[in-house]
């Protein structure tokens, strides 16, 4: 059980350090944002609070570091700068550090934590470097209280308390500040706070040196009483007062929260006798009892807004609570057993609709056969949907890459994003991380001109790297678009003569020219640095995309920047594809390449005399005869057919027997022995039984480009488009 939790609190730190690096990123914009100040602090807090209770000493220990800083910051002790910045996102690194090193083994480097910390402390002011981290038994008394918070979070419900914080006298004198002591109160949860002031002394009476307020308090939190308590551990020079007024089990809430009068008894500031008298007459009760001169209008402040807490709070409740006990956290291992599941089940109910399809004599059967079709195809929806995740949490990874390597470039970049809200299968996502990770770092390095060569140019001296994301049909378009210099076509050009990759009078069109970035090893930096030089990364990038059956784009202009514009299927576990027939094999192509199917006949391929082209409304398109290229044996049909598909605007025509017809297509990869097949990208299982081989139609294409200069011929074409 312990590791469960050890396990949970790894995972949610993990989040909480995602989201502490977008803060920090955030608050580098906008150093004058509290609101962001305040969720860094109470992100250190947790992580804090929760690495001491689960036995995290070093992680607690450093991150309390951090926590003061930003204590401070909130103060207005401290002001937010670059170099805090930076700091705190060493410090962020740091914390993941030793949370990897936790579950690996591995060393943590101290020397480094200190590092952070020195330079942390340096920024504090004179009088507040003095402060100690924590020593092995604070951290055990802070464990204990993060504990003591932790248990009741754990279990405990959304519950309101009235709190009356009255510190002695003498309490500023000793050091200790309540203001901190409210602060911490109102990281718990929603609280209210009126500060009673009766008893401050007129200003020939009054002595600066002590404090004459107190404060009554209403917070609804699900941290538990203890951790209430705990935040006043260490005063013992004042009076606590807390009650439950609420503990949200959800009973009487019908009839709304209690009377004025009834609280003004609880809180003491009335007495039965004086209520039941005021009630005789017909004004509001609480201008009764101003009028009447029992009651201030300081004790009538807290009860009125405690009456308002408490039933909005409820309100609350009762609107959102369904909705939020109805989000529960899977892990995904079970998400993917569950769509793995569903695809068989898909496999099944195409089984059964052959079966029925047999048997259309017993209408039941085939009654049957589709009610399981519609109910499967629901099941199948939502399964893949419960996989969906917003790619803008992928993009929020990039900015940090962004701030870091323009920093050591000397570039001044930002990124923006748009349609960061655009959903993706998680397994599609992670496999986009490296590839859009190469395609940025070539935008930074090699698009966007230092400050200097930007201003010469008559640009802004910042440059900007653009993420966009866009749903088109059942792919989704990511588009990645800087304002630098462009492409260099002559460059390009030069580079891919030097390496045999094109002739030396060869004419290409500029899509053409910039398709070479792609080759394995190709770059025309002038010298290897830390981020470019050496060929490897876009050749990377387009292996990655292959893999997805994704498909990319480029476009620049000198001077105005270049956009790659990627192409990726919403998701690799089940697709809507076109099943084909050669022979006797059956092969399936994805149907979102695929405009249209042509009939040609034998008397079309003789007219063509050995050129596989065909003119499909004034437009002629070229055509690769797949039972050729599979070295199939058989005589094909007299009537064949053409699946024109389009790949990277080209339209590009396959050449089969026969056309079956649309097709639910379970992917499910290859063996060790077959991964390394060209042109097949997996497999799938038809109702029959038998094995379709997914084709990978740009793998086939590039083999035919490749394998003899006539096919080369045909495909460079300009009557290609």
């Amino acid at each position: 059980m312990k590791d469960d939790f050890a396990q949970a609190f790894k995972e949610e730190a993990r989040e909480q350090l995602a989201d502490l690096e977008n803060s920090l990123l955030a608050l580098e914009e906008s150093p004058e944002d509290l609101g962001l100040v305040g969720r860094i602090f109470r992100t250190m807090h947790t992580i804090k609070g929760s690495g001491a209770m689960f036995g995290y000493d070093d992680i607690a220990s450093f991150t309390h570091n951090v926590e003061t800083v930003y204590d401070l910051v909130r103060g207005g002790e401290l002001a937010v700068t670059r170099e805090l910045v930076d700091l705190s996102l060493a410090a962020r690194d740091r914390i993941l550090a030793m949370l990897e090193a936790s579950e690996t083994g591995g060393a943590v480097d101290a020397g480094l934590n200190e590092q952070v910390i020195d330079g942390l402390k340096k920024l504090m002011p004179d009088g507040c470097r003095g402060e100690q981290r924590p020593a092995a038994g604070d951290d055990r008394q802070a464990g204990g209280r993060a504990e003591a918070g932790g248990r009741d979070k754990g279990g405990s419900a959304l519950a309101t308390y009235r709190i009356r914080f009255r510190p002695e006298p003498a309490m500023l004198c000793r050091g200790s500040n309540p203001l901190s002591l409210l602060r911490e109160l109102q990281e718990l949860g929603n609280c209210t706070t009126v500060a009673q002031t009766g008893a401050i002394k007129t200003l020939e009476e009054l002595e600066p040196e002590l404090c004459h307020f107190f404060w009554d308090l209403i917070l609804t939190t699900d941290k538990g009483e203890d951790a209430i308590r705990d935040v006043f551990i260490f005063e013992d020079d004042c009076q606590l007062s807390l009650a439950v007024i609420d503990d949200g089990s959800g009973q009487d809430e019908g009839g709304g929260y209690k009377k004025l009068g009834e609280i003004l008894v609880e809180r003491g500031d009335l007495t039965a006798e004086q209520v039941a008298e005021l009630l005789g007459a017909r004004k509001q009760f609480g201008v009764l009892a101003v009028e009447a001169g029992i009651l201030g209008p300081e004790s009538l402040a807290p009860a009125l807004l405690e009456q308002q807490h408490v039933s909005g709070a409820r309100r609350q409740r009762q609107e959102q609570g369904q909705e939020s006990a109805s989000s529960i956290r899977v892990p995904a291992e079970k998400l993917d057993v569950l769509v793995n599941l569903v695809g068989e089940l898909v496999t099944v109910q195409a089984r059964l609709t052959l079966v029925a399809q047999e048997f259309k004599m017993h209408a039941e059967l085939v009654n049957v056969a589709e009610e399981v079709e519609r109910l499967i195809g629901e099941l199948r929806d939502n399964a893949l949907d419960i996989r969906m995740l917003p790619i803008g949490a992928t993009f929020s990874k990039f900015k940090r890459l962004v701030r870091d390597l323009s920093a050591e470039l000397g570039k001044e970049i930002e990124l923006t994003t748009h349609g960061a809200e655009t959903e993706l299968d998680k397994t599609v996502i992670e496999k986009l991380n490296d590839p859009l990770v190469h395609i940025i770092r070539n935008c930074i390095d090699h698009g966007i001109e230092t400050p200097q060569e930007r201003l010469a140019g008559g640009k802004p001296r910042g440059g900007t790297v653009h993420l966009s994301a866009v749903h088109s049909g059942d792919s989704v378009l990511l588009t990645i678009k800087d304002d630098g210099a462009g492409l260099n076509r002559e460059a390009i050009r030069a580079k891919a003569i030097e390496r045999k990759l094109i002739a030396q009078h060869a004419e290409l069109s500029d899509k053409e020219i910039w398709g070479m970035i792609f080759a394995p090893g190709f770059s025309t930096a002038a010298k290897v640095s830390s981020v470019s030089g050496r060929g490897v990364g876009m050749d990377v990038v387009k292996q990655a995309i292959d893999g997805l059956r994704g498909t990319i784009e480029v476009e620049s202009a000198p001077g105005r920047g270049t956009a790659i514009t990627l192409r990726i299927p919403l998701t690799l576990a089940i697709i809507e594809s076109l099943l084909v027939q050669i022979g006797a094999d059956r092969f399936v192509l994805p149907l979102s390449l695929v405009e249209e199917c042509i009939l040609l006949s034998r008397e079309q391929i003789d007219r063509q005399h050995g050129r596989d082209l065909l003119q499909v409304r004034e437009t002629i398109v070229p055509y690769l005869p797949l039972r050729r290229i599979f070295k199939m044996a058989g005589s094909p049909p007299e009537l064949q057919q053409v699946v024109i598909c389009r790949i990277q605007e080209k339209r590009i025509g396959f050449l089969v027997d026969w056309v079956i017809g649309g097709h639910q297509t379970v992917i499910k990869s290859l063996g060790p022995m077959y991964q390394r097949v060209e042109g097949v990208s997996g497999a799938t299982i038809l109702g029959d039984g038998s094995v379709a081989l997914i084709l990978d139609i740009q793998a086939i294409l590039r083999g035919a480009e490749l394998e003899t200069d006539h096919s080369l011929g045909i495909l460079s074409k300009d009557d290609m488009a």
